[in-house]
């Protein structure tokens, strides 16, 4: 069997920036450990693979190279990238996905895209796990969790930029993973994300997180409109856009490569 694979940078209009992601579309699913095979093989965050519906609308499933994730919002924008940049549609698109249900995604202005879902705000954690704060080595301020991950907030973003955890005991959080965040002064807030037991050490820039992101830093600075930045090597452009109970996360993306794999 032969399957067109497509590689995108997303939350980025730069190559080698952003989050890579690679985009398969399927006429029907394939064996999960064969998909899990791939995504070990391919070795980027996220392998993404999608099967067009009778309705014109898209089942998504994602998996890292260690197992598949419930949500994953880089690997979307890139399905959406692809769709788009093959004219599978003109201005919207339809995903379903059993973990978060069915959520739209739209072609934006001056390239980017954007994707609406629910939004995930996380709630103020009183017995912070000792493995946190191990992991962390630096105290944060305060500590919250949504269904996602903790959330380690700092007065400082050069805190951000500068953290080097020990991921050892943030892997015995699982399944959660682990973000860290501060308010900064070129963006409303900057973000890393660490997710040692379901994908890796650092994954360079996590759409879906901002879904609990968006509704904390929008409470804390009074705006629904938020630029926020992940700060790792690659980094990454997120623009959010609160709107009740929903959140519209945009960001870019660019095709770096398109395969042929062979199975």
């Amino acid at each position: 069997m032969q399957l067109t694979m497509y590689q995108v940078d997303a939350f980025t209009d730069q190559l080698f920036k952003g989050n890579s992601a690679a985009v398969i579309e399927l006429n029907q699913w394939l064996d999960d450990r064969l998909m899990l095979n791939i995504a070990i093989e391919n070795n980027l965050s996220e392998t993404v693979f999608i099967v067009r519906q009778e309705d014109d609308s898209y089942a998504i499933r994602w998996f890292s190279p260690i197992c598949e994730i419930d949500f994953c919002g880089h690997a979307t924008l890139a399905s959406a990238f692809i769709l788009f940049d093959q004219q599978r549609a003109t201005s919207t698109l339809h995903f379903f996905a059993p973990a978060i249900g069915k959520f739209t995604v739209k072609r934006g202005q001056q390239g980017f895209i954007d994707m609406t879902f629910d939004t995930q705000p996380p709630q103020l954690v009183t017995d912070t796990p000792a493995a946190l704060l191990d992991g962390l080595v630096i105290p944060p301020k305060e500590v919250l969790r949504n269904r996602q991950a903790y959330f380690a907030v700092y007065d400082n973003a050069d805190t951000i930029r500068s953290i080097k955890p020990n991921l050892e005991p943030l892997k015995s959080l699982a399944p959660y993973d682990v973000v860290v965040t501060a308010a900064d002064q070129q963006y409303d807030f900057v973000s890393r994300y660490f997710w040692p037991a379901n994908g890796g050490a650092e994954d360079p820039v996590t759409g879906s997180i901002h879904c609990g992101l968006a509704p904390y830093w929008a409470k804390q600075l009074d705006k629904t409109k938020l630029t926020a930045f992940q700060a790792s090597a690659r980094g990454g452009l997120v623009q959010c856009q609160l709107n009740g109970d929903k959140v519209t996360i945009s960001g870019q993306a660019i095709l770096y490569m398109t395969a042929i794999i062979h199975i």
